[in-house]
């Protein structure tokens, strides 16, 4: 295996504080990463066995979707006990040792906190249905039926349905914007916001780098219980909910997205800011506002360091012109924002299916990744180019899947395990594996490309790479954007100089003209446009150009 030097020491992990400006994140699915203990299911000590890949790609950081006591109703991102390990995934000293070694190896650990709603297993739930005046009572979102029994709003759930289930023993719905296993706490409650920042101080405490904030502007809820508003079908679309989800149909103002959240968020950032290097990004899952709530929560430097994306996550192909629309708008609502970017991850169909990519249009994309203005994501697998999994429905797993199948086929394709070796079983387990190991991965696996010096892998390491190599890639101003049919471009600048990035996004050879200046293309397959004069570039299909200025 290319194992490349970690770059960082555990000391530089420890000072400094903006690490995580243009930082390259990659995630971690722990089901599906790597099986140590053979019952067909990942854990965080296949995590740790793993690391070495990982540290090779060069990210600054991993992020791991939820380990911790669960019910699994909707793998993990139910939660029974925020402050243990669930024994599927193994037990507290097993992330001890991860964190240890992730750290040896210079990469920081973010973990996926869900803070919006515990499982119904939760002791705080337990307690708070059992009566309407102990302790926990007002812990969770509980209200009375209308007058003719129905619920108390028309709020719906992202998984189908009513956002309101009926509980028999205090006689009131609770609110559950996911599975009706998923109840939603009521940060109106002081003593909730208390009893989740104290969630925060443990795992900050126990040395974590900081956190993924799953659904984060779920927070808080509308107080007087109104109506979400009809949303226009020309306003519709399925990046947050499939199509087929009457979720869709509704505004969500009063369900998520209250301006109370920023308050929270405040007191959030002033205590992982007294832990020092530290640093959370928070998921907008949110299909019509989600850039003007990212630029609200992290403008001004007192809110979340930054947050996750979805205009990138969507069913349709990322164009030249979707890129200057996201972020003139983005611009526009706070030039401070600041986003991370995503084109795969554990909730949508890996990129290069969802989109129909060629292996040269899988490069550029990396490459264009690693040129935006932000912070990254990369999801495990992505860099080996792994399609999405087809399964049968007596293979999903996924009730969001099962709920809406066939017309949504759930999220279980982008779970499958991940491909380490050609053999049968891809590496990852003795035993059969909780989802199938498509075979159609072996052929991409991690060893496979590893003998292939032609292989995405290798030029997502170069992409990466070339994100640390110059500065202004990482947390420079992103200025001249231009969309001009299928060629992007503009130029990355920074104290250390300036960047000019230019990508065909498309089937045509182009031509473009450099903008003024002495400018030196970088090398390699980053700069082989041929240059038809002095300064005009001819662009390949599916071909980038950087080129320097100093």
């Amino acid at each position: 295996m290319n194992v490349v030097t970690p770059l960082n020491s555990v000391a530089k992990l420890e000072n400094d504080r903006d690490w995580w400006r243009g930082a390259v994140i990659y995630q971690i699915y722990p089901r599906s990463f790597q099986d140590s203990d053979g019952d067909g299911v990942g854990d965080l000590k296949g995590i740790t066995e793993r690391l070495p890949h990982v540290a090779s790609l060069g990210v600054d950081a991993i992020w791991i979707s939820p380990f911790f006591t669960s019910p699994m109703k909707d793998f993990g991102y139910d939660i029974s006990d925020y402050c243990d390990v669930d024994p599927l995934f193994g037990q507290l000293a097993d992330f001890d040792a991860l964190l240890s070694r992730a750290h040896a190896l210079g990469i920081r650990v973010l973990i996926d906190l869900v803070l919006s709603h515990t499982s119904d297993q939760h002791a705080w739930f337990k307690e708070s249905r059992a009566s309407r005046d102990n302790a926990k009572a007002n812990w969770y979102v509980w209200a009375d039926a209308r007058d003719d029994g129905t619920p108390p709003t028309n709020w719906l759930s992202i998984f189908g349905g009513p956002a309101w289930q009926w509980d028999t023993r205090r006689e009131q719905y609770y609110l559950h914007n996911f599975l009706t296993s998923q109840p939603d706490l009521n940060y109106h409650e002081p003593a909730v916001q208390d009893a989740v920042l104290d969630v925060v101080r443990f795992w900050l405490d126990r040395g974590v780098d900081g956190f993924r904030l799953d659904t984060i502007n779920y927070y808080f809820h509308d107080a007087e219980l109104r109506n979400n508003p009809p949303l226009a079908p020309e306003r519709r679309n399925a990046s947050v909910a499939p199509k087929v989800n009457p979720y869709n149909h509704q505004e969500h103002i009063y369900s998520k997205n209250r301006p109370e959240n920023q308050g929270f968020l405040k007191r959030l950032r002033a205590l992982m800011d007294g832990y020092g290097a530290r640093a959370c990004v928070g998921e907008i899952s949110d299909a019509q506002r989600g850039l003007e709530i990212l630029a609200e929560y992290t403008a001004g430097g007192d809110r979340a360091h930054m947050c996750y994306a979805f205009e990138f996550l969507d069913a349709g192909r990322v164009t030249a012109q979707l890129v200057k629309t996201v972020f003139d708008k983005l611009d526009g609502y706070s030039p401070d924002a600041w986003a991370c970017w995503a084109y795969s991850n554990h909730d949508v169909v890996r990129h290069g299916t969802r989109w129909g990519l060629s292996p040269a249009a899988l490069r550029t994309y990396v490459t264009l990744l690693m040129a935006l203005k932000g912070s990254a994501c990369l999801y495990q697998g992505e860099e080996l180019g792994l399609p999405e999994a087809e399964l049968t429905l007596d293979q999903v797993r996924d009730p969001a899947g099962l709920e809406f199948w066939p017309e949504y086929k759930g999220r279980d394709g982008c779970r499958t395990p991940m491909a380490w070796t050609t053999d049968t079983g891809a590496g990852f387990s003795t035993a059969t594996p909780w989802l199938p190991v498509p075979k159609a991965h072996l052929p991409s696996s991690v060893a496979a490309q590893e003998a292939d010096a032609t292989a995405l892998l290798h030029h997502y390491r170069r992409a990466i790479a070339l994100r640390r190599r110059f500065p202004a890639l990482r947390n420079g101003t992103m200025d001249d954007l231009v969309a001009d049919g299928d060629v992007l471009r503009f130029v990355r600048r920074g104290p250390a100089g300036d960047i000019f990035c230019a990508f065909n996004l498309g089937e045509t050879p182009r031509e473009i003209l450099l903008p003024e200046g002495d400018w030196r293309p970088v090398g390699g397959e980053f700069g082989d446009a041929a240059m038809v004069s002095g300064s005009d570039v001819r662009l390949e299909p599916w071909q980038a150009f950087l080129a320097t200025r100093a």
